[in-house]
């Protein structure tokens, strides 16, 4: 059961990040498929109800809270929030902390890419160029399958 859940996730990450790319958009449904296989991944890998998974869950929606407040300044957007907090749901303290710091870095180098992009178009098609919008879906996807892949996340180590 716990193969398919992180199969499940990683699908829904890398679809997610897709669409972000493609849309500016993440579906909230997505979304919310992340958030709710959490209490599944903690029933299947023997999380204990406290203080494990009420932690887990206040982690959550602290992390919710706090990047909503990037959202409510108009740097991120709705679905880029939604999806930290539910992956959030998935990672330990340690491996939550590293997911947010390759996101950090990741999220720079694609505002990096889509600066260059908006330069280039500024370039050629002068002030008609569209606003930058960043894609940070596409940071926390590459963030979160980063994490996953570390020992210390990882429930297989031998495989």
């Amino acid at each position: 059961m716990r193969i398919a859940l992180l199969v499940a996730l990683v699908l829904l990450l890398v679809s997610a990040g897709i669409e972000d790319a493609r849309t500016r958009e993440i579906a909230d449904r997505k979304n919310i498929a992340i958030a709710l296989l959490a209490p599944l991944w903690w029933w299947a890998s023997g999380v204990p109800v406290w203080p494990g998974m009420v932690v887990q869950l206040g982690v959550g929606v602290a992390i919710f809270l706090l990047f909503a407040q990037a959202f409510r300044i108009g740097m991120m957007g709705g679905g880029d929030v939604k999806m930290i907090a539910a992956v959030a749901l998935w990672l330990p303290l340690p491996s939550l902390f590293r997911m947010l710091l390759v996101m950090s870095l990741a999220g720079g180098a694609v505002t990096i890419a889509m600066l260059i992009d908006h330069r280039l178009r500024v370039r050629r098609l002068g002030d008609a160029a569209p606003a930058i919008e960043v894609p940070y879906g596409v940071a926390i996807a590459v963030a979160a399958l980063v994490v996953l892949q570390e020992p210390l996340f990882n429930p297989f180590p031998s495989i």
